[in-house]
This record gives structure tokens, sequence and C-alpha cells, in this order.
């Protein structure tokens, strides 16, 4: 997924309180670093994560945690156990990585030409393998189990949905479920989350549209379709700008446009893509049949004809408001408050999260990961991508805290 960038925050003074982290965990944390540090050298695409759920199964059986493996293709499933019955809360981890090839020069830079962890899953993969240790060792600390969710293919062609079809969700039956990204648009020592729509639908579109072509000189014999098609895209933005209302948050954007050949022949067809973002879950359904609407109308005037294509990929991540009450809660004990939590946050990108949220209350949440004084600042999905280790423990710290509150003995 491609992410929108959020408001600057200012770096709390003093982010990351040793003594905010218990000397278990902190204790913990070169082995995070190094597990990320391994997994950054070997990223894989969507279903395609052997390395990777080969490299997870194998620290959960050296710690003899409970494990099942090769569900919806790659993906894992761990279960921890407390001391006595109770609740059961999921905690989910994306495995892949993108098709990019790492242009940083660190020690632990990707191996693979083309392939790199661009936007924190090795990070999301070392901190879930933390806290199943962790909880593994300290079974008295809380009650009932946790699941722990490896997912694989978050950036394509989407993992959770198959999962949750898989029966993750059950035996036993997931009463909740947590997760956390990364974000390098927060801050080191941040929080961001919020109650209800944290990141948007994602939805994409394609159309041809088939005109006549003809000499440039003689427009009268021709149906231009790039006249059509500019027609067209101009009129899409009219859905958000007269069709939704206007307290509703929601994005039609046209990413790429082909046609002709060269200046003097008009074009007898074009072809244009793009992706429709919205917050709502309501408003399912209702792009795809106004731009259809739109398109239909245009050609008709124009004496053009279409073929119109539309996907609906994630659904928004909607949090529960007493599970994201709870991360909350937990947050402000692991990291600097009130200025480390960032409240009300939302970006119109998206995250198949979504799926485990459509199934199970839970809450998604983004974990500040950005140190610009360490040139750990570059945007998620871009080549020099990285992000402060730091943020590794506070991920351990919170979850476990989570698990302990919600799994109260």
């Amino acid at each position: 997924m491609v992410y929108s960038p959020l408001p600057t925050i200012a770096t709390p003074a003093h982010p990351v309180s040793g003594d905010r982290l218990r000397l278990g965990i902190r204790q913990l944390q070169p082995q995070l670093v190094e597990w990320r540090r391994a997994l950054h050298q070997h990223p894989e695409l969507g279903f395609q994560e052997q390395t990777t759920a080969s490299f997870i199964a194998q620290k959960l059986q050296q710690w003899g945690i409970e494990h099942q493996t090769a569900i919806a293709q790659t993906g894992i499933v761990a279960l921890v156990h407390g001391s006595q019955p109770g609740p059961v809360l999921a905690i989910r981890a994306d495995m892949d990585a993108l098709p990019i090839q790492e242009a940083n020069e660190v020690p632990y830079r990707s191996q693979r030409d083309g392939l790199m962890h661009a936007c924190g899953h090795d990070g999301h993969v070392a901190i879930a393998l933390g806290t199943a240790y962790y909880l593994s060792q300290h079974p008295e600390a809380f009650a009932g189990t946790v699941k722990f969710i490896f997912q694989p293919a978050e950036e394509g062609p989407g993992g959770a949905e198959p999962m949750v079809e898989a029966g993750v969700l059950q035996n036993p039956t997931v009463e909740a479920i947590i997760g956390l990204h990364l974000w390098n648009n927060l801050p080191l020592g941040t929080v961001g989350l919020r109650e209800g729509a944290l990141m948007a639908a994602v939805e994409v579109f394609r159309c041809t549209l088939q005109g006549k072509g003809g000499h440039g000189a003689m427009p009268h014999q021709t149906v231009d379709a790039i006249v059509v098609g500019t027609q067209v895209v101009t009129a899409l933005q009219t859905i958000m700008a007269r069709n939704v209302d206007p307290l509703q948050a929601g994005v039609v954007t046209v990413g790429e446009f082909h046609a002709g050949h060269t200046h003097n022949v008009i074009a007898d067809s074009a072809q244009f893509s793009g992706t429709v973002r919205y917050f709502d879950p309501r408003l399912k359904g209702y792009f795809s049949q106004r731009m259809e609407q739109i398109i239909a109308g245009i050609c008709q005037s124009q004496g053009a004809s279409y073929a119109f294509e539309y996907q609906s990929l994630y659904p928004p991540v909607v949090n529960d408001s007493t599970i994201a009450h709870l991360i909350r809660s937990v947050a402000e004990t692991v990291i600097e408050t009130p200025a480390g939590i960032v409240p009300d946050c939302q970006t119109m990108g998206g995250e198949d999260m979504s799926f485990f949220l459509e199934a199970v209350p839970g809450c998604y949440f983004f974990l500040g990961a950005a140190n610009p004084e360490k040139g750990l600042a570059f945007p998620h999905h871009h080549p020099r991508f990285d992000f402060d280790e730091t943020a590794l423990g506070m991920g351990v710290e919170i979850f476990v805290r989570c698990v302990e509150k919600f799994c109260a003995k």
C-alpha cells in the first residue's frame, strides 16, 4: 500500500525512558534487532514468504511454542497460554516485502535484487516474535491464550482474507485482535490511534474507451478518445465534490492514462486506471456505480464505447472503541505523555488488517519509528526506507501490557 503522510509531529524530548520498558524486554532488545535484520536481508513477496515463515517456525519450535504452518499458503498461527483459562486475544503481524531495489548502504541491506522490506514488516514480525517469547516465559502474568497470526501478502494480493477464511480466528475463538504498524510519518516515541476508521477502503478501477481514430487535421471524421477520456477524468472528480456529503472524506485518483502514438493522429482508444479511497463502510458500492454512470453518459454524448472494471480490495480499517481505549491506556504507560499520543490519527492508506477487524473487535495503531537525527525518516515504500529500531522494544512492551490488561487474572 502507499501511505499518505500525517501532519508533522514534534519528537518528544524524552521519547523512550528506559524504566518504561521492563528489564526482560530491555534485555530482549538486541535479539529483536538481530531478528529484524536477518529478516530484512531476505525479503519475499506476498505468498512467497517461505524463508520468512521458516525463520518464524524455527524460533517458535525452539521456544516450545505450539504453532501451525502453511495456512493460506505461507501463514503461521502460534498459541501461547497463560497459567489459567481466560479470554483469547490475537496479535497480527504481516510478513511480506515489496518489489523495490534497496538503496541503503547498511550491513543488513537486502540480499535479494529488486526486493526490499520497505514498509517495516520485518519489524512487525520481530515485535510479534519478541512478544511471543516473553509471554511464553511469563505465563503467570496472564490468563487465557494469545494467538499470534503471522500473515502473508499484506502488500498484495492480500493475505488477511484467506487467513480468516482458513479459520485462524477459531479453535480457539478469538475475542479481540490487535496489531501495529511501525510508522515513519510519526517520530519515535509516539503512538497514533483513534476509535473508528483509522485507514481507508482500497478500491481500484480500469477503463478502456473506444473511439474512432483518424487524421489530426480531420477531426470531424473521428471520435477522439483523448477528448472523451479527459472529459471522463475531469468529471470523476465531481463525485467527491458534488455527490458525496462534504463532511465525508474520500478521494478518486486517476493514476495512469495512456492514449495516442504520434502528434498528427487522433487516438482511437484510451486507457486509464486509478484508485478510490474512503472511510465510511456505507459507501461501499457507491463509487463503482456512480463512476460507470458518468463514463457511460460521456461516451454516449461523444459517440464512444467503453469497458469498465472495478475491484474492491480492502475495506476500511475500523477500530473498536473499547480495544482502542485499552491500547491508549497501555501506550500512555510506555511512552511519554501527553505529547506521545497522537489522537484521531488517520490516513487514506489501506491495510488488509481490516478483514480481521470486520470479523472480531480490535484495534490497529501506528507506532512512531522515524528519527531524522539518525537519517531514519524516509517514507514508506522508498528505496531508502529504514526505521529506528528502538521502536521494536516499545512495540513488545505495548503488546505485552495489552495482553496482561485484556487477559487479567
